[in-house]
């Protein structure tokens, strides 16, 4: 895998591994306890989530979701995702539902001055503004992956200390 800066916030990958389905998982059990304290790995059915450990976890530290499947032919196919901390990711989904809400709000009510021949100039200021905290949004949540791409290099190494 190639974790270069051109690659979207939420990473996506699919990769087929000859190991079979049951080697996986306890493959992953026994690593669990060996990396303990720098990682945490989590086991649920079919999905393996790593994290960075408390100790070395950022704002911006990533985490990466296996879900892993088995195929007719004794392989198993997986699915990855790289994302950022759930928490950080929810604050910046709700903080862009607040953004986009506050732009339709004074867009309908900058319309409707225009329609009455009221003055709606703050109403446009406002919508500008809002417009400028979602590029804003989005550079920073740029600017986290950037910082998290090394942890999240760590986490590639570890993944693959699972499926070998």
């Amino acid at each position: 895998m190639n974790l270069d800066d051109q690659l979207p916030l939420r990473y996506r990958f699919d990769k087929v591994v000859t190991k079979s389905y049951e080697s996986i998982l306890a493959s992953c059990e026994k690593l669990k306890e060996t990396v303990e304290p720098d990682y945490k790995i989590k086991i649920s059915g079919h999905h393996i989530w790593l994290h960075i450990g408390l100790l070395q976890r950022e704002k911006h530290s990533p985490h990466l979701h296996l879900e892993i499947e088995k195929m007719e032919d004794g392989n198993t196919f997986v699915r990855g995702l790289f994302g950022p901390d759930p928490v950080l990711w929810t604050m910046f989904m709700f903080l862009h539902f607040v953004v986009g809400g506050i732009f339709v709000i004074f867009t309908v009510i900058a319309f409707s001055k225009w329609s009455l021949d009221q003055s709606y100039k703050f109403d446009l200021l406002v919508m500008f503004a809002m417009v400028n905290a979602w590029f804003l949004l989005y550079f920073i949540a740029r600017l986290n992956r950037k910082k998290g791409l090394k942890q999240a290099r760590e986490l590639e190494v570890l993944m693959e200390k699972i499926l070998e």
